[in-house]
């Protein structure tokens, strides 16, 4: 029986999400074949291209290479190629390199800016549609602001130090200000002030951020006007020279730098491929996205690409919740054909809106009633970012999301003001990290050896010591029922004569650190009730207890090991908080010993980096399961070099 086989081209955010459910649905099909190409070996986050753009963070921050989102998914083949066009009559997809029969297909190869014909565009302005126009537009910034720097000339260093975005969508909107945050930066490293730095919003229409709810664009608007960011509305670019923008009404506005974000149009890849096309050169798709005049041939067309009205005269939004609901549909209505079922009509989904002004401010309107602005407008993006990887069951990425964002973040531009950054030195916490182990050994072994002489072998294993017989948790249902009635007798006597000579009764007394001659307090004098469920379950009966005092006592001493030798800190420090919770629940830890909490939390910040194992272990861990379960990664699949 021949193979169905499904041809996915493009993989931005449509392509991946539909790879990822058609890869899902036909799991159990070993008829169905599903190749994805793209001229990347990896997905690009096209949302967060102004980051790297901005300088915040590196390429690599924004790019998921293929092979990691889809090691697990077997019916999914992947190739590094670019399609040059597609025989619709005998269902085949050509590449630079090769050819590949389908029975469907999906086009996702996305849009790229619009220029409208400006003249000038083009040839001196910048995009950022893609990562290299990220990467080049990132390199041009910095070589701009040092060269301006050391210009003499005040006029022609200040047509430098100008940077124009055209166009107030979101893309426009969140470079500037990525820009508002970098200027900072990019005037210390060049020794200027960073009042020297202009940035300007240059937008045709008369209002910006027209997708928003009005209130929200007014609050965007006066956040930026308030950071010193100058915005010019109803005023169109009609040329862009290498030193300046002309605008409608003449005025001429020296820069070197035009940021050009004005609008989208389909990939211009897709011309070749003669399907009817609409608005922006988009490709008109029916209800089910399939392409007009080839519903019979198995063409289906998402994301940017596609022209489908949901509405009269209003297609689909280009934007990342469009993008993956088109992507989910074509899908889905492939997987109809191929079991046989009915198809499902696209109808969009679109939650919100949101746009950043760097990394500490911005607005966003979601489910179109619930406004939000500043801090948790940032969080509400970074959790829908998360969002989405958890959709395409990447954590990989979505850990890799969380680190790039809060922990590897420099300057202080993230949502937590820098304060969840890891770049820090390390090696002072080394000390504290040895004596932590060190400390741990100490109590590990007093449990070893309980009263008995360290230094006197004869003595080990003497009372108190947790390797006995004797179970040493204060837990009732562990205790012995009762001692005989004459060693019960004897025993309270003496205890009474003990108390009478004591002349008083010892009083605990609160602290967090310790006072000579005072009782220390406990934690918990007694275990709340939900906790003693859970330890009577774990520990029902005196066999359990002993081997657990064992076990934990050995644990305990492995973790001072770790700590000392700074092999696995994290985890080491980690289970120490979790220890410590466990004995204050216990009614077996004191306030003055609390602070073992704080310090554990401390360790937890690489320390084991410096001046210990994992330096060399953890990284050597990443690689080698890294590639066990990721497979190797490749700049090219599906063909040699």
């Amino acid at each position: 029986m021949a193979k169905t086989k499904i041809v996915v081209v493009g993989a931005g955010y449509s392509g991946v999400f539909g790879t990822k459910t058609l890869s899902k649905k036909l799991k159990k099909n070993p008829d169905v074949e599903i190749t994805l190409i793209d001229r990347h070996s990896y997905q690009t986050m096209m949302t967060e291209l102004h980051e790297v753009a901005g300088g915040r963070v590196e390429p690599t921050a924004i790019q998921y290479d293929l092979q990691r989102l889809f090691c697990k998914r077997k019916n999914v083949t992947l190739v590094t190629d670019n399609v040059t066009n597609i025989d619709k009559e005998n269902k085949v997809v050509i590449t630079e390199n090769g050819e590949y029969p389908f029975d469907y297909i999906m086009l996702g190869m996305g849009g790229e800016p619009n220029d409208f014909g400006t003249p000038g565009v083009k040839e001196n302005g910048f995009t950022l549609w893609s990562m290299e126009d990220s990467i080049k537009l990132r390199k041009h910034i910095e070589a701009t602001v040092k060269k301006a720097a050391l210009e003499p000339d005040a006029a022609l260093r200040k047509a430098m130090l100008t940077f124009v975005v055209c166009g107030s969508g979101f893309t426009g909107i969140e470079m500037v200000g990525e820009l508002l945050d970098w200027k900072d930066r990019l005037a210390k490293d060049n020794k200027i002030t960073a009042d020297e730095i202009s940035l300007l919003v240059v937008e045709a229409a008369p209002t910006i951020l027209n997708m928003l709810d009005r209130n929200d664009a007014g609050k965007a608007e006066r956040f930026m006007v308030k950071k010193g960011i100058q915005i010019l509305k109803n005023s169109p670019i009609v040329e862009v020279a290498a030193d300046a923008i002309t605008l409608k009404n003449g005025e001429k506005i020296p820069t070197h730098t035009l940021i050009w974000t004005a609008g989208v149009q389909a990939n211009s890849d897709a011309k070749v491929f003669e399907m009817e096309s609409a608005r922006a050169n988009r490709l008109v798709a029916n209800e089910f996205l399939q392409a007009k005049g080839f519903e019979d041939k198995g063409v289906y067309v998402v994301g940017d690409l596609v022209y489908y009205e949901e509405f009269e005269n209003t297609p689909t939004p280009q934007i990342v919740q469009a993008a993956e609901g088109t992507g989910h549909c074509a899908a889905m209505n492939i997987v109809a054909e191929v079991n046989g079922t009915d198809k499902h009509a696209y109808k969009g989904n679109y939650q919100g809106f949101m746009v950043s002004i760097g990394s500490k401010y911005g607005v966003a309107c979601l489910f179109e009633k619930i406004h939000l602005s500043g801090f948790m407008a940032i969080l509400m993006k970074h959790m829908i970012n998360l969002k989405y990887f958890l959709d395409i069951r990447s954590g990989y990425y979505a850990f890799q999301y969380v680190m790039h964002e809060f922990f590897h973040i420099k300057d202080e531009r993230n949502v937590a003001r820098g304060h969840s950054s890891r770049y820090g030195n390390v090696l002072w916490s080394v000390p504290l990290r040895v004596f932590y182990g060190l400390m741990w050994l100490v109590e590990s072994m007093k449990k070893v050896v309980g009263e008995g002489d360290y230094l006197k072998p004869s003595t080990w294993f003497g009372q108190g010591s947790w390797f006995t017989d004797n179970v040493v948790f204060p837990f009732p249902w562990l205790q012995e029922a009762a001692t005989s009635g004459a060693s019960g007798a004897a025993e309270a006597t003496t205890g009474a004569s003990g108390a009478v000579e004591a002349g008083a009764e010892t009083v605990a007394h609160f602290g967090l650190s310790y006072a000579y001659g005072e009782e220390p307090m406990m934690v918990f004098d007694h275990m709340p009730k939900w906790f003693a469920s859970v330890m009577e379950f774990m520990m029902p009966n005196k066999e359990v207890a002993l081997f657990f005092q064992k076990f934990m006592t050995i644990f305990e001493i492995l973790i001072a090991l770790a700590l000392i030798a700074g092999l696995f800190t994290w985890l080491a420090s980690a289970s120490t908080i979790a220890l410590v919770a466990a004995f204050c629940l216990s009614g077996m830890f004191y306030w003055v010993n609390i602070w073992f909490i704080p310090v554990a939390f401390a360790l937890m910040n690489g320390s084991g980096r410096a001046v210990g194992l994992d330096k060399w272990v953890i990284p050597w861990l990443q690689r080698t399961l890294g590639k066990w379960w990721y497979g190797e990664t490749k700049s090219i699949y599906g063909r040699s070099k």
